[in-house]
């Protein structure tokens, strides 16, 4: 507990006190009020730490466009099937006008109205029955082989085992709502170790997937990484992702920087552009060339120019804004920016970290025992930032590969912190592992255009999707 000091120990203090007592309370005040005013859209809290009290905002211009379809737009709507897989004849009998028995008449047309439905979910059983016969030669007993995969008096196919890893690893829902869902629809509630045999089910023929999509991001041009916290068995461990709008690796480890990607061992062998938000340990991959993630920066420059009335801040994200509006135009186009832009905007980029930095007020000094360099503000940590790392920061404009944000792992990881959430924590290891691994093979199936339930379906039968 902090010591508090009454009216009278404040009069005992000299000037000198005072004013170091002053200046310190100061400080104590504009960091609580900094941290106050900080939303998701001007820091990296996540959205639900706005609460509902802090109207949500974006970093996004509104457009001039009208909400709903725009000119040109394709819409989407049912459309007869030429093959309906049932057809019902309704005929008519009497004449509606003058009563008349019309039985008898052929009709002249008919018109045609299509329903699309699901039939009934019922659960099938399938019976198989393997002959076992004397050999009248040698008097031997032969079985005949019963399929591939039912090995077990009684067992669920992989069809239901499918929709048992889907729900739960794809869905994210809790395993007593699924047994829920399954008595709803099919009038049978599988157990819930039945669905956590089906995802380790999945986990065992996806694995050599998921090491060729390693394989493939090592090769990639440029890839995103990040992580998030995540419990497992009750303590903080951490969720990591690597990827590309293509291919996604998820792994989960006890700690967050170097020693987990290097245990993890993904990072360590990218050569390409490895986009981040500025995290310290992946300083210390050398091997790669590095991309900061200016969505960042937005964020902070915003909460700057708001809070702090920094002028230059507004002036530096108009700027990253403007030259990626022009590289998004010259990436369209297959070409890279010309190298008068890009230098074009290297300056400005410092004439603005100049006049920002004349603008900052030195640090006052430290007083009394307290030891290290005198703390700066926001404002100055942000410019050193940018000025340490201006080539990183500007690195989509040398190379149209670069993207301009890391965005796409924040997308990426955006599904584990809602498994958070609902689960609350994993209760294994193991469990948290496969779900890593089924995450990894969903994503990546889901981006390349693949129907999550029946990459799944294919992977039980040993036919697993591959990422192209």
């Amino acid at each position: 507990m902090r010591e508090t000091l009454d009216a009278t120990q404040l009069q005992a203090l000299d000037k000198d006190s005072l004013i170091a007592l002053i200046l310190t309370l100061s400080a104590r005040i504009h960091a609580l009020e900094d941290q106050q005013a900080k939303t998701s859209a001007n820091s990296s809290k996540p959205p639900s730490s706005d609460g509902l009290k802090k109207k949500p905002t974006s970093l996004r211009e509104k457009g001039q466009r009208p909400t709903g379809g725009q000119p040109g737009h394709q819409g989407k709507t049912l459309k007869f099937s030429l093959n309906p897989d049932q057809i019902e004849v309704h005929e008519v009998s009497h004449c509606l006008r003058c009563g008349a028995n019309v039985q008898t008449v052929l009709p002249s047309h008919v018109e045609k109205r299509q329903v699309w439905d699901v039939p009934p979910l019922v659960l099938q059983v399938t019976e198989h029955q393997a002959a076992i016969k004397c050999c009248p030669q040698c008097q031997a007993r032969v079985q005949a082989d019963f399929p591939v995969g039912v090995s077990q008096p009684v067992q669920y196919g992989p069809h239901l085992t499918a929709q048992a890893a889907y729900l739960t690893t794809y869905q994210l829902l809790p395993l007593a709502r699924v047994c829920e869902l399954f008595n709803d629809w099919y009038g049978h509630a599988p157990s819930e170790a039945f669905l956590l045999r089906a995802a380790e089910r999945v986990q065992t023929q996806v694995t050599g997937v998921v090491d060729q999509i390693r394989t493939q991001l090592t090769q990639a041009e440029s890839v995103h990484a990040d992580e998030t916290g995540l419990r497992v068995e009750g303590q903080l461990n951490w969720a990591h992702v690597v990827s590309t709008d293509r291919l996604t690796v998820y792994d989960i480890h006890a700690k967050r920087g170097a020693v987990a990607w290097r245990d993890i061992g993904l990072l360590p062998a990218l050569r390409g552009w490895l986009i981040h938000d500025g995290f310290k340990s992946y300083w210390q991959l050398t091997q790669c060339r590095h991309g900061l993630c200016n969505a960042h920066h937005l964020r902070e420059l915003r909460f700057l120019a708001e809070q702090h009335q920094q002028t230059w801040a507004s002036d530096m994200a108009q700027l990253l804004v403007t030259a990626y509006r022009e590289g998004q135009v010259c990436a369209k186009a297959h070409l890279e920016m010309p190298p008068e832009r890009v230098a074009d905007y290297h300056h400005q980029y410092e004439r603005i970290l100049q006049r920002g930095l004349i603008a900052q007020p030195s640090a006052p000094p430290r007083t009394g025992r307290t030891r290290g360099r005198p703390a700066q503000s926001p404002a100055k940590n942000m410019l050193d930032h940018l000025q340490k790392y201006q080539a990183q920061t500007l690195a989509f404009l040398s190379d149209v590969r670069v993207p301009f944000d890391n965005n796409q792992a924040e997308r990426d990881l955006r599904m584990l912190k809602v498994k958070q959430k609902i689960a609350g924590t994993f209760r294994t290891r193991a469990g948290a592992e496969t779900f890593c691994v089924l995450r990894s093979y969903i994503s990546t199936a889901r981006k390349q255009g693949q129907r999550v339930l029946a990459a799944l379906y294919d992977a039980l039968l040993g036919r697993p999707f591959l990422p192209a």
